[in-house]
């Protein structure tokens, strides 16, 4: 088993846990209390398969003295993951995370990203049409660097269909929804941490967020995952729709990765199963599992064995 992770826009993942954070006062960090890691979706996606046991290529646009850092923590973490980077001069970015376990409490900063030249765009798209058939799927996840085309996710998806390549997305809607219009994904988690926005329309109700569901279906997707208000998971194939419900209390501050963690165990599952529903079933064991680790860490297998056992799932439609 072999994945390509596509992470257009890696960054340099900075962890503080602060409890009782608040703004315009100073907090003093002990070492413990800080964590520096590699990042961005599909980069974590990587590194929750390898933990899984399967190889995954990296590739995307890096580069800079952060992109550096990046590329060696990248390495150090396992030898199932290797990189395939394109080298572009401006600076990898860097985000900030705020874990508050007092207040159960996550804030992100997010940084936009380098402007990355069409020259170097047009050196990727080679380069990941030579390596697309050596994998047997494919993750695209994640924001895309200025310069980088809003359809991207569209044309790298429509190279990995024609060599017969599974491709799952993970990202925002002004991506998705001009990228869609090229070709479709097998699975999409659309990415709600920023806005609840499908296809440009506000979610507010549960049938919003099942319209929108069938709509990404009627583009081609095989299955949509949607996060309701991050309580439950709405499940979406041409079969009929599932809700998906905690049995247990999720706690808010260790929701950091748990997208990538849903997104790499749904690409674990397919390859040992093409039943939708039970792929959905692991991924969201998996992230159950992960909200019991403090730190952006991949779950082990007997937590997410256990953790199968802790929520309902029931058909709607």
């Amino acid at each position: 088993m072999s994945v390509l992770a596509v992470c257009l826009n890696p960054a340099l993942d900075r962890e503080f846990y602060i409890n009782n954070f608040t703004v315009n006062k100073l907090h003093r960090l002990e070492p413990e209390f800080s964590r520096m890691s590699p990042g961005g979706k599909s980069i974590n996606v990587a590194i929750d398969l390898s933990s899984f046991g399967v190889k995954s290529i990296v590739t995307g646009f890096i580069g800079g003295y952060v992109g550096d850092i990046v590329l060696s923590e990248l390495r150090n973490i396992s030898n199932l993951i290797t990189t395939n980077f394109v080298h572009i001069e401006n600076e990898t970015r860097e985000n900030i995370v705020i874990v508050d376990e007092e207040n159960h409490t996550l804030t992100e900063l997010n940084s936009a990203g380098p402007r990355v030249p069409i020259e170097d765009i047009n050196h990727f798209l080679r380069r990941y049409t030579l390596i697309v058939p050596s994998s047997d799927a494919v993750v695209i996840s994640g924001s895309i660097p200025q310069g980088v085309p809003v359809q991207f996710y569209g044309d790298l998806t429509k190279i990995a269909k024609k060599h017969g390549k599974r491709v799952f997305w993970e990202t925002r809607d002004e991506i998705s929804r001009e990228s869609i219009k090229i070709d479709a994904p097998c699975i999409i988690r659309p990415d709600f941490r920023k806005d609840k926005v499908l296809f440009g329309k506000e979610l507010e109700s549960e049938q919003d967020y099942i319209d929108g569901g069938k709509e990404l279906i009627r583009y081609g997707v095989k299955m949509a995952v949607l996060s309701y208000k991050i309580d439950y998971d709405i499940i979406v194939t041409s079969d009929g729709v599932w809700f998906i419900k905690p049995l247990v209390e999720i706690d808010h501050a260790h929701l950091l990765g748990t997208g990538d963690t849903y997104m790499a165990a749904m690409v674990y599952k397919c390859f040992e199963t093409e039943d939708l529903i039970e792929i959905a079933k692991f991924g969201y064991a998996a992230v159950l599992a992960k909200t019991w680790y403090k730190a952006k860490v991949p779950p082990k297998f007997e937590d997410i064995e256990k953790a199968l056992t802790m929520f309902k799932i029931e058909r709607v439609e």
